[in-house]
């Protein structure tokens, strides 16, 4: 890379000698000068126009993570915390007097109703004036300030009044003032409500400080280089080495030729959308362990084992496909592959199947089968082997609910790739939205869809994407997404308490004889209060030891044996079972226990219906699952009282489910929509989308060449549409 020039000393001398031109530098690289040119080199990095002057070029310089290369504005995070209007303001439709902005409505000062009266005073609107209808200068003036303009203020204090005139500082400069001199986490963290994550603006979410970014190779530097996904950066490598000459050519080889390589491993198993620079937090589980194996193949090692669980997480056949090449590569490599794995066809790809089961929880960890998948097709004591046979089938509906005009339509939606798209969702069907990863679904089910909803119903402070309009809303009256985060942090949290089943079962404890007896309330039977629990581990039933430099160590109370109570609660008894054995059951086990008491026997049978009947009532949160912790929260809907007009949001529930229990949990979300309500999946199981009412299929490709509605309509219409790659996956199971 040719050095900056640098001021000439003398001005005669700046006025005649030439500027080396790219073509000149290229000339001098190859040995040929042309006549007459005059070169001026610096052993300095500078400019001899600006002065600008950076230090020697180190590889640190382009690290984000180094105090050398990162964005001293951002500290090289890319991004910074700004408040954000939309937040400020959440509602259009209020007015001011009715709270329209909310940081200075509620419980705030008289100080700013009398601020807010100067305003319309001065400027002549009204405070009734809804928000979205007062002028836009005016709505300007009120979030930023009046730039200089001074105005009157009346402010009364007590039995006294005073007149202030100055200029308005703003809403948005205010909160901003508070938020830098707040002295209090409390305060500064009630003055987050209204800030939003936005892009840093000195590096321009590039993360690095203006010297990186100012050293470009083929007319781009590392920011914009990084900012392209993975399928555009091969290409932008291979074509690299025509803009180069020579000399440059022969130090960059292995160097391309590496990288190369790598950014085609990542593209083989199916990450080909992702941009270079994409947040690690951002990605799925399935996108986190394709990075991994792509290192891994990467590595060239033979003789290694490798454990993949579930790599098939979040994919669509179409990358299944490309998966499913990359480890029979590593197997072929001479190495050693073993997946978990639902997946039918990664079970007919592999050379080895091992069955376990026959169900999950206490009623599985035996070997049901092995051998090739013929064999274990073959054998009939495998619930998988009769699905991979064929004898077991998700059946398809004997009819397609029929679409009306009730219907939810989001117009002009662009968050992230999404191409400025308009989608219906028909009401009171089973709605499945498909495509390829990375097309665009994920943006616009939850970043559009759910997060407005959510912020207009529910007063969530969440942003949606940018869109134009939602409408169809007047015919629903709840939204609900279910997702697959923990239903609880701590092991005090469990399935009981969080389905509200744990109430019921300890009015019943209080309600017997024996409790009755002692005088002991509700209270008693619970492990969060004192009273009843084990003062020893606070009601935990176990003890956390801090290992100071190493992770902490759990170990069972040695005083009440992990069962969480005193030993007065543990002898209130029913059908000789205490509340520590009830919390040890099963979920299956204690509806039985549980028949002749339907308060408590409703709220388990939900339990039981979505597929977790092997579960322990008190088992604690942070053992379950993603696709466990979804299943719970859907129970827990299942079962409140349905009003036939809500909207469920469903992302990809199938994770983790084997076909048996994406039968059952089939029949949960069909009952659900039969209820009048709305199931809206977002899917790559082609079984849960083959008995859908409605297809939205969103695509072609991932990232850029995605974001657009590739086809909707019924599984048959879809799977007839030619350019959805869903539909040919589709088609064989219809």
């Amino acid at each position: 890379m040719p050095v900056a020039q640098k001021n000439a000393s003398k001005p005669a001398a700046r006025k005649s000698a030439k500027t080396a031109s790219a073509p000149a530098l290229a000339a001098l690289e190859d040995g040929k000068i042309a006549p007459g040119t005059r070169l001026l080199f610096s052993s300095k990095f500078a400019c001899p126009v600006s002065g600008f002057t950076i230090a020697e070029i180190e590889p640190r310089l382009f690290s984000f993570n180094s105090p050398f290369g990162a964005c001293p504005a951002c500290d090289g995070l890319g991004t910074e915390m700004e408040f954000d209007p939309e937040l400020v303001v959440p509602d259009t439709t209020k007015s001011i007097h009715q709270g329209a902005v909310a940081p200075w409505s509620g419980g705030t000062t008289k100080f700013y109703t009398q601020t807010f009266e100067g305003l319309a005073k001065h400027y002549k609107f009204s405070l009734s004036t809804p928000w979205k209808e007062l002028p836009e200068n005016i709505r300007e003036m009120i979030l930023n300030g009046s730039g200089g303009e001074e105005i009157s203020f009346r402010y009364d204090e007590g039995f006294r009044s005073h007149s202030v005139t100055k200029a308005f500082e703003g809403v948005v400069p205010n909160l901003m003032r508070r938020y830098k001199d707040a002295d209090s986490s409390w305060y500064r963290e009630e003055l987050e409500k209204y800030q939003n994550i936005t892009r840093c603006q000195v590096c321009h979410g590039y993360r690095l400080k203006q010297e990186a970014l100012c050293i470009k190779v083929g007319e781009s530097n590392i920011g914009q280089v990084c900012d392209l996904t993975i399928e555009d950066a091969v290409e932008w490598f291979q074509k690299l080495p025509a803009k180069l000459t020579a000399k440059q050519k022969h130090i960059a080889e292995k160097i391309l030729k590496e990288i190369t390589e790598r950014l085609g491993f990542l593209k083989n198993v199916g990450l080909d959308y992702l941009t270079l620079s994409r947040e690690s937090g951002t990605l799925s589980g399935g996108e986190s362990q394709r990075i991994r194996l792509a290192s891994q193949i990467g590595s060239g090692l033979t003789g290694v084992l490798y454990v993949l669980d579930e790599p098939s997480i979040g994919l669509h056949q179409c990358d299944n496909e490309r998966l499913l090449g990359t480890l029979e590569r590593l197997r072929d490599l001479g190495n050693t592959v073993i997946v978990v794995e639902h997946d039918e066809d990664t079970m007919r790809h592999a050379d080895y199947l091992v069955d376990m089961g026959p169900g999950a929880g206490v009623h599985g960890g035996h070997v049901v089968a092995e051998g090739t998948p013929k064999q274990v097709a073959d054998n009939k004591n495998s619930i998988t082997g009769q699905y991979l046979k064929g004898t077991r089938v998700i059946p398809l509906p004997k009819e397609r609910r029929p679409v009306t005009n009730r219907k939810i339509v989001i117009k002009g939606a662009r968050a992230n790739n999404l191409k400025n798209i308009t989608a219906e969702i028909p009401l009171g069907t089973f709605t499945c939205v498909t495509g390829v990863s990375g097309g665009g679904k994920s943006s616009l089910i939850i970043e559009t869809l759910y997060k407005a909803l959510a912020r207009r119903m529910n007063g969530s402070k969440v942003t949606p994407g940018h869109h134009d309009a939602i409408t169809g809303l007047e015919h629903i009256d709840k939204i609900i997404e279910i997702d697959q985060s923990p239903i609880g942090r701590t092991p005090r949290s469990n399935p009981a308490t969080y389905t509200g089943a744990f109430s019921p079962i300890r009015d019943w404890f209080t309600g017997l004889p024996e409790a009755q007896a002692r005088g002991y309330k509700p209270g008693r039977f619970s492990f969060n209060v004192r009273g009843g629990r084990c003062e020893a581990c606070e009601g935990d039933g176990m003890i956390k030891i801090e290992m100071h430099f190493l992770p902490d160590v759990y170990v069972k109370c040695d005083v009440c044996h992990g069962k969480r109570y005193n030993r007065e609660t543990l002898e209130v008894k029913y059908k000789d079972k205490s509340i520590a054995e009830v919390l040890e059951m099963t979920v299956s086990e204690a509806v039985q226990f549980f028949a002749p008491v339907p308060l408590i026997r409703e709220k388990l049978v939900a339990l039981e219906e979505v597929g977790l009947g092997y579960i322990q009532v008190g088992q604690s949160a942070t053992t379950l699952s993603g696709g466990e912790a979804q299943r719970v929260k859907l129970a827990k809907e299942l079962s409140k009282r349905s009003t036939g007009r809500t909207l469920y949001i469903l992302d990809e529930p199938t994770t983790g489910l084997h076909s048996e229990d994406i039968a059952r949990l089939l029949k949960v979300l069909h009952k659900l929509v039969d209820q009048g309500n709305t199931v809206l999946v977002i899917e790559h199981n082609l079984d849960v989308i083959k008995t859908s009412d409605w297809i939205i299929d969103i695509g072609p490709g991932g990232g850029d060449k995605g974001g657009k509605v590739v086809a909707t309509g019924t599984p048959e219409q879809v799977a007839a549409k030619k350019d959805s790659v869903t539909g040919r996956y589709l088609m064989p199971r219809l």
